[in-house]
């Protein structure tokens, strides 16, 4: 028989305990600290004591698995490793789908179920080929499991994608999110470079989604009575949104790409459209100017943008002892900038201002919250590694 949590029988007793995770019973169990990697040298006064651990060929999404603390990290070429940092093991993961790799496709983000410690439910998102060279980004879930020699996700089944699909290898977005209850998977989905969609209610692109844990549309949508992929509609208006994540007080908020400059942050709420392609602080590639957002225009405006731009790769409300300062607090893991952002923002009135700025030797994909309060984060790129962020001043 395979067993979920065998990993956690094979710690060395004599590790410093950590942290805590969660059992199959719910109840509490030990994390123990990771093992040291190989120190990472930053900017002086940096905040961060990075350290590399694993190796990995564009490295895209990351997972801290809750039953044991360990690390489930997708490659965007189509395959997986789950890396446990006590013992420095890193397992490959079979059962992965086949993707259609290239430009900005291929295997993307990965999240454990909210009732994973008893389902052992593990959720994927894609780039899958479709007829020709039309291409569209897909989510399905399985079941994880590992052994001593691997772990295998069995029972892939696609429950959602992307309709239509488009001959186009960028902005499939596809990350990845949970509700705070437990009870709605959020999805966002990218407008496939194609503009018009993102205000075109017929079509899933351009928007956050908002389904059942099946990847059924959610009763309560805002568009639930026009049926058909409509009723998957939360927000639109939208780009290319590469981050997702809820505040402390249920807030769900956004960050995109924009296009020759403004890269935005939002604050989302159901209904509500975010004027891409209409306003954008942002130009065309091309140099076609595209109209800022004004007060009076219609559309929700970001709560913050960036001018010139910061890339954003990913994003997460930092909840931990390891930086306690940054409680509550935005952190995003930026590409072209090669930076970690801290933002501080404000539910009650849509804003957002950036608090710092913190600079890495690489570009960064994803970043997450381990339960001790450090934080892991993905390289982007085909010689990337996953580093592991602890407090300089605990030194």
């Amino acid at each position: 028989m395979r067993n979920r949590f065998l990993t956690t029988a094979l710690f060395p007793a004599t590790l410093a305990l950590a942290s805590c995770g969660t059992s199959a019973n719910g109840e509490s169990v030990a994390i123990p600290a990771p093992m040291a990697g190989t120190a990472v040298e930053l900017e002086e006064g940096s905040p961060f004591l990075a350290e590399a651990y694993i190796d990995l060929d564009e490295g895209w999404g990351i997972a801290i698995e809750p039953t044991t603390g360990n690390l489930l990290i997708t490659e965007k070429g189509g395959t997986a490793k789950y890396f446990n940092p006590a013992t420095g093991t890193t397992l490959e993961v079979n059962g992965l789908p086949e993707v259609a790799y290239g430009g900005q496709g291929g295997l993307g983000d990965v999240a454990f179920a909210p009732d994973y410690a008893e389902s052992g439910t593990v959720y994927l998102s894609w780039a899958k080929a479709d007829e020709g060279e039309a291409r569209r980004a897909v989510a399905g879930k399985g079941t994880f499991a590992c052994d001593e020699a691997a772990c295998t996700i069995s029972g892939l089944t696609e429950i959602w994608q992307q309709d239509p699909a488009i001959e186009s290898f960028g902005h499939f977005s596809h990350k990845i999110a949970f509700s705070p209850d437990g009870q709605h998977l959020f999805i966002t989905s990218g407008d496939r470079m194609q503009q018009d969609p993102a205000q075109d209610l017929s079509n899933n692109l351009g928007k956050v989604l908002r389904l059942n844990l099946d990847g059924t549309p959610a009763a309560g949508n805002p568009f639930e009575a026009e049926g058909g992929v409509t009723s998957q509609i939360w927000s639109y208006g939208q780009r290319n949104l590469l981050g997702i994540d809820f505040d402390a007080g249920g807030q769900l908020w956004t960050i995109e790409h924009g296009p020759a400059g403004g890269d935005e942050l939002n604050m989302v709420e159901p209904g509500n459209n975010y004027g891409w392609p209409v306003r954008s602080n942002g130009d065309n590639y091309d140099g076609r100017d595209i109209p800022d957002h004004t007060e009076d225009d219609g559309f929700v405006k970001p709560a913050i943008f960036w001018n010139p731009v910061i890339a954003p790769g990913d994003m997460v409300f930092y909840s931990g002892e390891m930086f306690p300062d940054w409680e509550g607090q935005l952190l995003v893991a930026n590409l072209g900038t090669m930076t970690i952002a801290r933002i501080a923002t404000d539910a009650a009135t849509g804003t957002a201002t950036e608090e710092a700025r913190y600079a890495f030797p690489q570009r960064l994909r994803d970043i997450a919250v381990a339960a001790d309060g450090s934080l892991w984060v993905v390289e982007d790129t085909p010689d990337g590694r996953l580093l592991r962020l602890t407090a300089a001043s605990a030194e």
